[in-house]
């Protein structure tokens, strides 16, 4: 493995498919954001806690302005982070992983990935829009989701390490076991304690477009690294020839 060669094809991976991500949520997420809000502000005039003057405004749209302005930013970050580990298990899971080239297996193990620690998870915490959700549980929320995530992906990760074990039918075994498992654990984990008080064509039109814009990401991710490990082959190793 060229290790320099590795660290850059999985930093640029990441980065370009953070910014893509970035970009598809700036552009089909923030104007649900907007609209959740607004409705927020309504909420917070009607009981009292804010006033509808010229100074909130002000703050507010600077505020807004901030936050869209990092949208890309932030997307580019996170992108990178997640790159990192996407390439560390591409580069361990490459042999096993089907396809006859790296563009066909990274989107694979992309596709896996997704499903495991964004689909699986989606379906049972779904998005919500920030006028939904009681401020005072959103630690228990994110602890909730957090934990699902966990469980999926490392349950699936068992069950892969167990898949070896077998000669025959593994992936039956592999697809049934993990099926059980996580069905079990989807019942078992507490449901979202929040109740929705917003629109529920605002609350579903935001899950949309929220699962469209990481769908991206896991997409992006898997084509972009693929076609650079494929290009580059960090994988192969130089050899050096003396005369």
């Amino acid at each position: 493995m060229r290790t320099f060669v590795f660290l850059i094809i999985v930093l640029i991976s990441g980065a370009f498919a953070g910014t893509i991500h970035g970009v598809v949520n700036f552009v089909i997420v923030e104007p649900y954001l907007d609209q959740a809000i607004g409705i927020e502000n309504q909420n917070l005039f009607a009981s009292g806690e804010e006033k509808d003057t010229p100074e909130f405004w002000v703050e507010y749209e600077g505020y807004r302005v901030w936050q869209k302005s990092g949208q890309i930013l932030a997307g580019t970050i996170l992108g990178t982070s997640i790159g990192a580990l996407f390439g560390i298990i591409f580069a361990l899971s490459r042999n096993s992983l089907p396809g006859n080239n790296d563009v066909k297996k990274a989107v694979v193990l992309s596709g896996i990935m997704w499903f495991t620690l964004f689909l699986i998870p989606f379906l049972k915490y779904p998005a919500n829009p920030p006028t939904v959700g009681d401020p005072e549980t959103v630690i228990l929320r994110s602890i909730l989701y957090l934990s699902f995530i966990a469980i999926s992906g490392f349950g699936a990760l068992a069950f892969y390490k167990l898949s070896k074990k077998f000669q025959n039918n593994r992936k039956l075994v592999v697809l049934i076991g993990y099926g059980v498992f996580i069905s079990v654990a989807f019942f078992a984990m507490p449901e979202n304690p929040d109740e929705i008080t917003a629109p529920m064509d605002l609350v579903n039109e935001f899950r949309i477009v929220s699962f469209l814009g990481v769908t991206s990401f896991w997409v992006s991710i898997g084509l972009i690294l693929g076609f650079f490990w494929n290009r580059l082959g960090p994988h192969k190793e130089t050899t050096t020839s003396y005369n």
